[in-house]
């Protein structure tokens, strides 16, 4: 087991930091509807707890309620999961390559960084690591949306403020989509977290899907056409 740091939901500003003994293999979700020689695009998503089902009844998280919500609307999408609780930006553009061999999606989901900020790694590092990955997928034919997420004041204003700012410097310096916060919305009521007042729960999952939404919407068609 090793420590980690996640995000918990208190007060009114709604994110603090938190300390818990996670193993972050085990929490890993890595899921693809998608069979040998099937044709749909693939929409990637690389995250880490928010996006890994962490806590929650498999099925029940943001993304696969994404990939059912494509299916039922028609959009000729396979949905991978590539998210691991406890994971960092060095972590997925360690293994973010690997991934696009494997599955050349067609759109990627970068949510990652949280971890970053509550460990307090340097904003410069995550910046880069964000980059490399918009760069990655990008070049390897992706659609990109960069999803940001908020970190607790006790790290000092300049700290919280240059970390958040990141996630838009790196979507308009590489001309990715964005999210700005995935738990826009909900994070000052207790009633959309788990009982360890860290993750979101299942009730959450839809908020979160409907603060993506509209940011993905856009790309479904154009992506899937460039793939073609």
């Amino acid at each position: 087991m090793r420590r980690n740091f996640l995000i918990c939901s208190v007060g009114s500003f709604a994110i603090a930091l938190c300390a818990v003994a996670l193993n972050a293999t085990a929490l890993g979700a890595v899921s693809s509807t998608k069979g040998k020689g099937d044709p749909r695009p693939v929409l990637l998503v690389l995250g880490d707890s928010l996006s890994a089902e962490y806590g929650l009844q498999r099925g029940s998280g943001w993304v696969a309620l994404l990939a059912n919500r494509l299916q039922q609307s028609g959009s000729n999408y396979t949905v991978v999961n590539a998210s691991i609780s406890g994971d960092t930006t060095s972590g997925g553009r360690t293994r973010l390559p690997a991934l696009l061999k494997q599955h050349r999606p067609a759109i990627v989901i970068i949510e990652l960084g949280g971890n970053d900020g509550l460990r307090g790694l340097p904003v410069a590092r995550m910046k880069d690591n964000l980059a490399a990955m918009v760069r990655a997928a990008q070049g390897a034919g992706a659609q990109v949306i960069v999803v940001g997420i908020r970190i607790p004041p006790n790290y000092g204003r300049n700290y919280t403020e240059g970390f958040y700012g990141t996630f838009a410097d790196v979507a308009q310096q590489s001309n990715a989509a964005l999210v700005p916060f995935i738990l826009e919305g909900f994070t000052d009521s207790p009633d959309f977290f788990q009982a360890d007042r860290i993750h979101p729960n299942a009730q959450a999952q839809t908020r979160i899907l409907q603060t993506v939404w509209p940011v993905l919407e856009p790309l479904l068609s154009k992506a899937a056409k460039a793939m073609k």
